[in-house]
């Protein structure tokens, strides 16, 4: 029987770890445990089917309240990369400048609010989508939470030596950012009533997300793991991660006419889109498909992820398509081989992400993953 979701929980998907300084961290030998990852990372990526393993290592606080200071978020990093050695797994974890989903709502002049103990939030700044295009956004870099963002880059690239993978923020879609900035009943109404000015919202946005995300790869260089924040991540993978969970406020065919066009121009950018959505997702797989250039799936795959989480088999639609389906379980082994078993079919490409808690379990786990899918 699966464990239901604990809503007791900061972070079902966290793991506790202890804090390091980088006075503390041996960073020759994490870049050498690294690059020992890199041969198998490659294939995968240019195979047409397989597996990896991903054990990630998620720190509560890091998403949370010390996203707010660099030099804690970086400490706790630390600690989770070096937590993270311990567990069997194919592809390294990696450093995340992270600094919450308002990121697109600065260029509009919006700020965070910080509630204590808590990840930072925006509140809308529109009533309309004609409202917020009226407005002339700055770029992202000039604002509050763009400075923030560039600066912690810098300190973390300079704390570490340049020797460790880092990768992009957290990357909200064009669609998900404009309903950071306007009323979302708002939003949805003009995509019924004035579906041609929400086009030209999200293809302005698609194009300030571009040039801040590019900024920030101008500050990683070849250190950068992509496709990023909340997927695993790796410098022999490409594309970017994008996070989109108002896909499931928009029947199928308006998500295709209204939100894929930006979409697909931000994700092109960089190698290709990578699509993430919370909840259950599974309906909207066949619309997703449609993403040309996608390169990557992810969804939570049982109740300890999501309460709502996705079911496995309409996931076999992206058998011989050569898209990778990055499923995330919080479980047992044997929650985890269940799910494994049900995801897998000839032909998939599947990256399974593993929060054994213990180093045993995971071995176990790791094992069994790559026994299934031969």
């Amino acid at each position: 029987m699966a464990k239901k979701f604990d809503t007791s929980l900061a972070d079902s998907q966290a793991t506790l770890v202890d804090p390091a300084t980088p006075d503390q961290f041996d960073f020759d030998m994490y870049a050498d445990y690294e690059k020992s990852f890199h041969k198998r990372c490659r294939s995968f990526w240019q195979a047409d089917s397989g597996v990896l393993v991903y054990r990630r290592v998620r720190v509560a606080e890091v998403f949370s309240y010390d996203s707010k200071e660099m030099k804690k978020s970086l400490e706790w990093q630390l600690g989770a990369l070096m937590r993270s050695i311990d567990y069997k797994a194919d592809i390294p974890n990696f450093l995340e400048p992270w600094y919450g989903i308002g990121t697109l709502a600065g260029a509009y002049g919006a700020d965070y609010y910080w509630a204590d103990g808590q990840a930072p939030i925006t509140k809308p700044l529109f009533q309309s989508v004609t409202d917020a295009l009226n407005h002339n956004p700055s770029p992202i870099a000039l604002s509050s939470i763009g400075k923030h963002t560039l600066e912690m880059i810098e300190y973390f690239m300079d704390k570490t030596k340049g020797k460790l993978p880092v990768s992009f923020t957290d990357t909200q879609s064009p669609l998900n950012s404009a309903c950071n900035i306007v009323n979302i009943s708002n939003f949805m109404m003009d995509t019924v009533m004035s579906p041609e000015i929400v086009k030209r919202l999200l293809d302005q946005v698609a194009d300030l997300l571009i040039e801040f995300t590019r900024k920030q790869i101008d500050l990683i260089g070849s250190n950068l793991a992509s496709p990023g924040h909340g997927f695993a991540s790796s410098r022999e993978f490409d594309g970017i991660g994008i996070s989109d969970d108002n896909v499931l406020m928009l029947s199928g065919d308006s998500y295709l006419d209204l939100a894929v066009p930006s979409l697909k121009k931000f994700g092109d950018s960089f190698g290709g889109t990578v699509f993430h959505s919370c909840g259950d997702w599974s309906d909207r797989v066949k619309f997703v498909k449609q993403i040309k250039g996608l390169k990557m799936v992810d969804g939570a795959f049982s109740d300890e992820t999501d309460p709502k989480h996705n079911p496995a088999e309409p996931f076999n639609a992206f058998a011989n398509t050569g898209i990778i389906v990055e499923a995330r379980i919080v479980g047992n082994a044997e929650e985890v081989i269940q799910k494994v078993e049900k995801l897998w079919q000839p032909g998939m490409k599947l990256i399974i992400v593993t929060y054994c808690k213990t180093p045993k379990e995971q071995e176990i786990v790791y094992d069994q993953i790559h026994q299934i899918c031969q």
